[in-house]
């Protein structure tokens, strides 16, 4: 055991002046040891040296006192056998005074001297036990504005600064403990290497560790930009790009290398401790302004997978706070704080070095035309990873102005990958983050974007001038979730097991490399999605824009917001979600108080009402939870129309659309899963009493449509209707024209201008209606399920799947809404609204749904045709008709 006569012996060893020194820095120091009881790292009976990073008085000073209250021995002691009038050494040492920092590395005879003393007795030996010490690194406390300036960093100040800094931070003193090293275990191994060589090795390891547990506790050593900038320049990549320049363009390879460091400044982060504490001390005060609570979820798992492992945070991009919020959280819980990829849009005067300094670093929208810019920054990504840089990016490109996760961009995803098979030394680990807000700053932009306006381009001035306006507004609540974490080695394992073999090969792409990126894009997207938060504006959204004047009498909100909370509590989506505890009756009180929702008085019950404005921006919180209500909503649509199917034409259809919701929304099942989780959703809405179950459960029923489980249903049917209308604007469209009619563009503008049109005439409050985006994911969806390909000269040409998606729409969108889009997609084309009409009114081969007038007989015998047909079908794929002359895809 340690020797616990510690604090007398201690006492009388040191000198006077010493013992006097720790009683005046006594009060303005307070220690926090890591771990917390060091005694038991320590093998009993076996002399202790310990070693400190760097040479100081007030590092004895507090190492004497942090042994003392362990009850370890103390480093004031002369070392038993060694000749040594104490029992600790600094590995660098300082000269000079109060301003001295003429430093140079601490000679390696005290090592030697150790190693000396134990080859004359075999049986000796001597514990040499690491010990770091951090003043001011406790980012979970408030500090004052000037302590920031004297926290904790990579530089070695001199004694008036580090005075200052004890002073100023030292009640955040840590002293960190590492497992002892037996010297004479290293002598061993080391076989009959002379002692002045092994005191350089092991003054070498001794090195590594400090700066490994420096960087884990502050971040990496990234305090001189100039540092990396350097690197960057001399990197062979770089290099050869440097002459090719040169050469192309017949300038000196001195001014081609000067136009790469000047990218290189434009990209790099200037990291500055300082700095990011000063910014954390200023938005402590900002968030209390601003929003009523910053919660995280999930943050222990994230933080328990993150050792060992290059971090990158790929968080969901939904305002400019993202940034600052991550970084402020993950400060405050003791993370270092990533370097975050931001565009060079964001490079404002006076806003843009700050952010530079909180650890941005910037890029460009487009690398086309410029192959110096590519090879500098993928070089400088490079060195970020292999440095072992903590990284933060949004893979969707830009900030969602739906509120539903984008389709990924993979360009940062593929430079990380590459990055990692050149120089695999340390394994990539992806960490996904939703965050949710109750409101959001950009909100009315947003929406005006979507409607046609153009964006406004980011200026210092229009920042300052908006500031004003979000300072005198509050914002509710703020969730950042961490989702479940993608190890980038099994997916490169799966796509080549000798993926290794591309290490130290800067301009390897191998041809598998695109699709691990694809993978992995649709990976963290849908991890994102599975770590949703649902608060109480998601929920009132769902409900109140499912009807027609976004007012609901409070009797059924109250019963709504319950079956919607039962909902994603009885079928979970994730174990990662979480859902607000409040009750119906607080989350209606709480729309009120953020002012998304008006009561209007009535004497037979109070309504509660969403007006205009407020429902547009209400879209964007229903769609930020909308894959979570998917298969609900889909069962739901079947009844719309419906008042009876079968259980087995509700999953076949289902799985027929899934790949096209699943696009959508990032949906997390194959198809089967999704199949299971339909059959849970019909189990839910029968014992909720919303459908009806006979036939051994093979037969469905809603109730009236005057019933209020009717009504229950076709709300939660409508968050979804407005993707299937969608879907038939697309087909409709591309079935009137004709094959080889319209190139993929032609017909997203041709679908976006439809909708608008069709939102126009029925006063629809969702913007992302006719959202460009959404029509052109849908379209690449088709050509990926083959039902739609593009001819030799760009024109799209499509299979007699595309007459059944037609036919099959009958089962959920109204006749008059299909009328409706025909009519605008046609320009009032009334030969095809007339073929519309009649393919609706012919029998068809289709799963046959059950009108509201069917009696049993017909009920029986639909039933039985609907499972024959489908037996005709192969599980998630739509199968055309056999016609003469029927087209088929390419192979």
């Amino acid at each position: 055991m340690p020797d616990m006569t510690a604090d007398s012996s201690a006492r009388s060893r040191a000198p006077w002046w010493f013992n006097l020194a720790g009683h005046l820095l006594e009060p303005w120091v307070r220690l926090r040891r890591d771990p917390a009881e060091p005694a038991g790292l320590l093998k009993p009976g076996v002399p202790v040296c310990y070693v400190i990073e760097r040479d100081g008085f007030s590092d004895a000073l507090i190492l004497d006192r942090a042994c003392r209250e362990a009850g370890l021995p103390s480093p004031m002691r002369p070392l038993p056998g060694a000749r040594r009038r104490r029992s600790v050494f600094a590995l660098v040492r300082r000269d000079g005074w109060l301003f001295g920092r003429n430093r140079h590395r601490a000679p390696n005879e005290t090592l030697g001297q150790l190693v000396r003393a134990l080859e004359g007795d075999p049986e000796r030996d001597i514990q040499i036990v690491p010990v770091s010490i951090y003043v001011g690194r406790a980012p979970a406390r408030e500090s004052g504005w000037f302590s920031v300036l004297f926290s904790e960093n990579w530089v070695m100040v001199g004694r008036f600064r580090r005075l200052l800094a004890l002073l100023l931070n030292g009640r955040d003193t840590v002293v960190h403990f590492s497992a002892p090293v037996s010297l004479r275990a290293v002598m061993e191994e080391s076989g009959a290497i002379p002692p002045p060589r092994l005191a350089r090795k092991v003054a070498r390891v001794l090195r590594t560790h400090f700066r490994r547990i420096r960087a884990a506790v502050i971040g990496p050593d990234l305090s001189h930009r100039r540092t990396v900038v350097d690197a960057v320049l001399n990197a062979e990549p770089v290099r050869n790009a440097i002459a090719a320049t040169a050469a192309k363009e017949n300038i000196s390879y001195a001014k081609a290398w000067r136009r790469a460091q000047k990218l290189m400044f434009e990209i790099a982060a200037d990291y500055s401790h300082p700095v990011v504490r000063s910014a954390s001390f200023l938005l402590s005060n900002f968030w209390n302004k601003l929003y009523d609570g910053i919660a995280m979820h999930h943050f222990d798992k994230a933080r328990a997978a993150a050792p060992g492992y290059e971090v990158v945070y790929v968080p969901s991009h939904r305002s400019h706070t993202d940034y600052l919020l991550l970084s402020y959280q993950l400060h405050v819980s003791g993370v270092v704080v990533p370097h975050i990829a931001a565009g060079v849009n964001l490079n404002l005067p006076v806003i843009g070095p700050i952010l530079r300094r909180g650890g941005a670093f910037f890029l460009r929208r487009s690398f086309k035309g410029n192959a110096l810019y590519s090879v500098v920054f993928n070089e400088y990504v490079a060195q970020l990873i292999d440095r072992g840089v903590p990284m933060e990016y949004f893979i969707e490109g830009g900030r969602s102005r739906t509120g539903r996760l984008l389709a990924p961009r993979a360009g940062m995803l593929a430079m990380t990958v590459r990055a990692f098979l050149r120089a695999p030394r340390r394994p990539v680990l992806f960490q996904p983050v939703y965050i949710g807000y109750e409101k959001l700053m950009e909100g009315k932009s947003y929406i005006g974007e979507l409607s046609g306006k153009p964006k406004e381009k980011e200026s210092l001035l229009g920042l300052l001038r908006g500031l004003g306006g979000v300072l005198r507004q509050r914002y509710g609540h703020v969730a950042l979730n961490f989702g479940e974490p993608i190890e980038l080695t099994p997916l490169l394992d799966q796509a080549s097991p000798d993926w290794r073999a591309y290490a130290g090969n800067p301009d390897a792409k191998p041809e598998w490399l695109s699709g691990v990126v694809d993978r992995l894009a649709e990976q963290i997207q849908v991890n994102i999605n599975r770590a949703a938060d649902v608060n109480p504006i998601n929920l009132l959204a769902l409900a109140l824009l499912a009807t027609p004047k976004h007012a609901m009498a409070e009797s059924d909100l109250l019963a709504q917001l319950e079956l919607t909370k039962a909902l994603v509590a009885e079928l979970p989506y994730s174990e990662r979600i979480t859902l607000t505890p409040l009750e119906p009756a607080a989350i209606i009180a709480y729309g009120e108080q953020m002012g998304w929702i008006r009561r209007v008085r009535h004497p037979q019950g109070d309504v509660l009402v969403a007006d205009d404005e407020p429902a547009v921006l209400l879209s964007y919180f229903r769609n930020n939870v909308l894959h979570l209500a998917a298969t609900a909503a889909w069962v739901a649509c079947c009844f719309l129309n419906n008042r009876r199917m079968s259980r087995a034409s509700v999953v076949r259809l289902g799985r027929i659309v899934y790949p096209f919701i699943q696009g959508e929304l990032f949906l997390p099942w194959d198809a089967e899963g999704f199949g299971a989780q339909m059959q849970a959703t019909i189990d839910f809405f029968v014992r909720r009493g919303l459908l009806e179950s006979s036939g051994e459960g093979r037969l469905l029923e809603r109730g009236p449509g005057q019933d209020d489980a009717a009504f229950q249903l076709k709300v939660i049917a409508r968050s979804l209707i407005q993707a299937f209308e969608r879907y038939y604007i697309a087909i409709a469209a591309l079935a009137k024209s004709g094959p080889h009619k319209l190139t993929a563009a032609e017909l997203e503008n041709a679908c976006a201008l439809t909708a608008q049109r069709l939102s126009l005439l029925n006063e629809q409050t969702a913007p992302e209606f006719f959202d460009k985006a959404l029509f052109r994911g849908f379209i690449q969806k088709l050509r990926e399920q083959r039902v739609v390909w593009t001819d030799e000269n760009g024109k799209l040409d499509y299979a007699e799947a595309l007459e059944d998606m037609v036919r099959d729409a009958r089962v959920i969108l109204s006749r008059e809404v299909r009328h409706s889009i025909l009519k605008i997609t046609g320009d009032g084309d009334r030969d095809a609204a007339r073929a519309e009409e009649a393919r609706a009114a012919a029998p068809q081969p289709a799963p046959a749904p059950l009108p509201d007038d069917a009696g049993s007989a017909d009920l029986h015998a639909r039933h039985v045709a609907a499972e024959r047909h489908a037996h005709a079908h192969e599980a998630g794929t739509v199968v055309a008709q056999e016609k003469p002359g029927g087209g088929e895809p390419p192979a």
